[in-house]
């Protein structure tokens, strides 16, 4: 990667969209990285543990789409300190409130508005810099999705300091000086009047649009569905403690996140279809080894291989969408980021629904091994689907 590619856009608004994503990630992410000892403390079954993970990831999905044409009509900028805003709202009530199951699935509720930070970044990175480029500026701004590291890393840590409803206190503290840097660095271009583009209804009818938001459900939903799910499983599956379960599945966020931006860095030189296409392709392959349910030692490593290309295919993805929707990117980012949501919301959900049903987590697994392969035929033989950069 060349220096000037960097220095080519606004670089304050460039780390203002990955400081919110980052922050925001780890709210998002928070009860995922806690399940484990939430699940002790209130004696959850594998489906209310799954349920109760994946409620910030389907509450998450349903608001991008309403934040995303927001951020288009009113300013990326301003939206964006009205989500983290919320998101202090959210852990205060989880700090305070979170006593029993039901109310942490309110609490998980509240925190999808964390989550929503998706359709803010990566606009304001996407428009922070001209068009040769943003393959590689939104790849660095997604890499706030890191923040699943700092959540699954610390977060089980700060519970045994302070209780896991401490957690949700201390985390108040990043937030709120998060949105002061925010508001001081971003710049954000002024928004367009009558919403910036193409509308919701219109950009949900487009073919293109739909194969984006079907392959980022894959790639995105599995990346932010494991990481809030190993956690579990390597608990669950094979006895590790707490802490190791969060350290193991840490590294396997951290791959996914690192692979991000050279996914968005290669697709704009390459060919987006081949490179989605063999990413699903060994994402898929792995998967149906994880079913086999290996020993630790090679399911973690397995596990971290898996997450790298899926993250190397969100890249991918999200560069063919900066380029095909450079002037309504809060509403297909909306669009596209909900159908990731919603993939992440399945997955842990329907891990924990199957380990009940089944007696295993291999089913799973195998069901996510499909879907990749699925995905991986269509964007193999969609022509158009994943246009080369070199195209535009």
């Amino acid at each position: 990667m060349k220096l000037h590619a960097l220095t080519s856009g606004h670089r304050p608004s460039l780390f203002g969209a990955w400081l919110h994503f980052e922050v925001s990630f780890v709210v998002w992410l928070l009860i995922g990285a806690l399940g484990v000892v939430i699940a002790q403390d209130f004696a959850l079954s594998a489906t209310q543990k799954g349920f109760l993970v994946a409620v910030p990831l389907l509450s998450g999905a349903l608001l991008r789409p309403v934040v995303g044409p927001c951020a288009d009509r009113f300013g990326a900028k301003r939206v964006g300190l009205g989500i983290l805003g919320a998101a202090g709202a959210a852990l205060l009530c989880g700090w305070l409130f979170g006593h029993s199951y039901a109310r942490m699935v309110g609490v998980g509720l509240l925190l999808g508005s964390a989550g929503a930070s998706f359709a803010i970044a990566l606009p304001i990175a996407s428009r922070a810099y001209p068009p040769r480029h943003q393959g590689l500026a939104m790849g660095i701004a997604a890499t706030g999705n890191s923040g699943g590291i700092l959540a699954v890393w610390l977060a089980p840590r700060l519970a045994e300091q302070v209780g896991w409803h401490g957690v949700f206190g201390l985390m108040l503290v990043p937030v709120v000086l998060t949105a002061a840097v925010f508001a001081m660095v971003v710049r954000d271009r002024a928004p367009a009047a009558g919403g910036g583009g193409p509308s919701f209804r219109i950009l949900c009818r487009e073919r293109d649009m739909r194969r984006l938001c079907g392959f980022y459900a894959v790639t995105f939903g599995g990346f932010v569905g494991f990481s809030s799910f190993l956690p579990i499983w390597f608990h669950d599956q094979y006895g590790l403690d707490v802490m190791t379960a969060g350290a193991v599945t840490a590294l396997c966020a951290a791959a996914g996140s690192l692979a991000r931006p050279a996914g968005g860095y290669a697709a704009d030189r390459g060919d987006g279809s081949r490179l989605l296409c063999g990413g699903l392709l060994g994402a898929g392959g792995l998967c149906l080894f994880l079913a086999c349910l290996p020993p630790v030692f090679w399911a973690a490593p397995a596990a971290v291989a898996a997450l790298c290309l899926l993250g190397f295919g969100n890249g991918v993805v999200f560069q063919t969408a900066s380029m095909r929707y450079l002037d309504s990117m809060g509403t297909a980012s909306g669009l596209i980021g909900a159908a990731g949501g919603l993939g992440g919301f399945v997955l842990p959900f329907g891990f924990g629904l199957f380990r009940d049903v089944t007696g295993t987590f291999a089913s799973g697994f195998l069901l996510f091994a499909l879907l990749a392969g699925v995905a991986a035929w269509r964007a193999n033989s969609a022509p158009g689907a994943m246009p080369d950069a070199g195209h535009h």
